[in-house]
């Protein structure tokens, strides 16, 4: 039975003051990068990127463009001439930036979303996906190694293709998929299948069939919203099915920090994770692919444990 007084979750680390990470100031020899999307008030990005922009006493500086949808084609054509080295791409342009570019990488490819474009040295435009990347360097950073575990994720969406497919690249022994439209999963398993024949992945009910899946999972993975601010009492999982202590459970959601599914996982003894590290390592990776040079990502977590703390 679940112990309220024991919980075992993995916690961001504690964020030290720094006003010097965020910088405002902008000159004619700045080398911009960006974010487009529809909203984009709402991002951190540009804190984060600015944060690792002057750790690295770099002229660079991240700014949020937000872009109309019907705008999108003359937004990316633009970025050669703007001089810009790249950008993030949130929702909703994720897809409609992709028939604009010259080149996509294997993980956009599959994934079918780009949430990074490079500007090449030649001008092309090159789309990636690096949030299934950065889910894994997450993992690895809570010391989780996801080879040949067996995964349980929750969700269809944009969030779980890119989850998913990092999980195969990394070489999991299995995929299970649940979404509340069975056939949205099923899709998704045969796609990733494809990709990855050697690994099995397949498809179920949700919530039908939480309790048969969770039995043999050792990784749990929520790629839904359910549990994120302001609608926090959402859960994506059963109440009355418990976790194993041996069981790892990660929440995409990474507001608020410790969602009702991590509570839950902690106080079966669980070790749970919150999706603030895996929003930290795509940036970082992407930071990499811009600039050429490794991304300080302790200083890029340290922006974001600060701007959530002020919030």
């Amino acid at each position: 039975m679940r112990d309220p007084q024991q919980p075992k979750a993995v916690a961001s680390p504690a964020s030290a003051a720094g006003s010097e990470l965020f910088p405002t100031d902008i000159n004619a020899a700045t080398t911009l990068v960006g974010l487009f999307g529809w909203p984009v008030t709402h991002s951190i990005s540009p804190q984060m990127h600015n944060a690792a922009f002057v750790a690295r006493q770099m002229n660079w500086r991240y700014l949020a463009f937000p872009v109309p949808p019907d705008r999108v084609p003359a937004a990316v054509a633009s970025l050669p001439a703007l001089g810009l080295r790249g950008v993030n791409v949130t929702v909703p342009h994720k897809q409609a930036v992709m028939p604009h570019l010259q080149n996509w990488t294997a993980a956009a490819e599959a994934i079918g979303a780009v949430n990074t474009i490079v500007v090449e040295e030649d001008g092309q435009l090159t789309g990636d996906n690096t949030d299934g990347a950065g889910f894994i360097a997450d993992l690895h950073a809570h010391d989780v190694d996801p080879a040949q575990k067996r995964a349980l994720v929750i969700g269809a969406g944009g969030s779980a293709r890119a989850v998913v497919y990092g999980l195969a690249e990394a070489g999991v022994h299995s995929v299970a998929i649940l979404n509340r439209t069975v056939e949205k999963g099923v899709d998704l398993a045969a796609t990733m299948q494809s990709y990855f024949p050697q690994i099995r992945i397949s498809g179920a009910a949700f919530p039908d069939d939480v309790t048969r899946s969770a039995q043999d999972a050792d990784l749990i993975v929520n790629c839904t919203s359910l549990g994120m601010e302001p609608r926090i009492e959402g859960l994506p999982w059963e109440e009355n099915v418990e976790f194993r202590a041996d069981q790892i459970v990660y929440d995409l959601v990474y507001n608020p920090a410790m969602t009702r599914l991590l509570q839950l996982a902690s106080t079966d003894g669980a070790t749970s994770i919150g999706g603030l590290g895996m929003l930290v390592y795509q940036g970082a990776i992407a930071w990499e692919k811009w600039t050429g040079e490794a991304a300080p990502v302790s200083v890029m977590q340290q922006a974001t444990n600060i701007i959530f703390e002020r919030r």
